[in-house]
This record gives structure tokens, C-alpha cells and sequence, in this order.
């Protein structure tokens, strides 16, 4: 990556990528639990709250919208705190599967508790793992990767 701001849009992007092309097919295509407006319209809620599941496209144009700017902000997240972390430097891998445990468990258990205070409860169960390792190997370990590309290339070559 040639700059910081490049290497965190290129991050936050892939990441939102992944993680919605994961959800989309995983709850919508194989599960069928729901559809691909639904999802997006329930990323959409967290904002607008019901009015979001009445709106049709144009909410579930939101809902991408927020959900790539959450992306965006846990890739300039990482990427601010990984000079300071040196066991982010020890493996990307490693760090990429321990940034996408704290992605989970910051959406799962401060922000949508915030945002919807009465939530179902979780157990320890396949759909809470499936939404664990989802957010780690779609938006964890590509964020690591790609921020660790930039490190490397431009403060630890010689």
C-alpha cells in the first residue's frame, strides 16, 4: 500500500466486503433464515431502528452504507494501534484472529446491547460460533494482513 489513507480504505472495503458477502450467503442463501434486504435492513435498524424494516431498498441502502462505515472505522482502528501492540508485528495470522475476537465481542457485547437494549440471549451454540468465526476471518484477519502490508513495506524494510 502506498498510503495510510489508501491502506485503510482498502481494508475497511475488503473487510465489508467479505463480512456482507458472508452474511448474505451463509444467513440468506444456505440457512435461509432470512434475505439479503433483511440483513441489510437490520444493519440499517441500528440506526433508524424500526422505521428501517418499512423502507424497502432504499433502508437497505443504509444499512450497507453503516455497515461500511463501521468496516472503515475497525480498519483506522487497527491500523492506528498497531505500531503500539508488538504482538500485532509477531504474526498477522495470530493478530487477525485476536482483532477479529474483539471485533465480536465490541458489536456483541457493547454496541448492539446499546443500541438494542432487549436482545436475545446468547448461548454458546453452532449460530454463535458461525457469527464468531465469520467476523474474525472476514474482517479481523484481512484488516491485519493488509495493515501489516503497509507496516512492513514502510517501516520495517531495510
Amino acid at each position: 500500500m502506498k498510503s495510510k489513507a489508501k491502506t485503510i480504505i482498502s481494508a475497511g472495503f475488503t473487510a465489508g466486503v467479505l463480512d456482507l458477502t458472508a452474511a448474505i450467503l451463509v444467513y440468506a442463501v444456505f440457512l435461509q433464515k432470512t434475505t439479503a434486504i433483511k440483513i441489510l435492513q437490520s444493519i440499517a435498524s441500528g440506526i433508524l431502528k424500526k422505521d428501517a424494516y418499512s423502507g424497502g431498498a432504499e433502508m437497505a441502502l443504509y444499512g450497507v452504507l453503516l455497515h461500511f462505515l463501521i468496516a472503515f472505522i475497525f480498519a483506522w482502528f487497527y491500523f492506528k494501534i498497531y505500531s503500539y501492540i508488538p504482538f500485532f508485528h509477531i504474526s498477522a495470522l495470530l493478530s487477525g484472529l485476536t482483532y477479529g475476537f474483539f471485533v465480536w465481542a465490541v458489536m456483541n457485547l457493547i454496541v448492539l446491547p446499546i443500541v438494542f437494549p432487549v436482545l436475545p440471549e446468547k448461548h454458546f451454540d453452532f449460530p454463535l460460533l458461525l457469527s464468531i468465526i465469520i467476523i474474525i476471518c472476514c474482517i479481523g484477519l484481512p484488516i491485519a494482513f493488509i495493515t501489516r502490508k503497509y507496516y512492513t513495506t514502510h517501516y520495517y524494510s531495510s
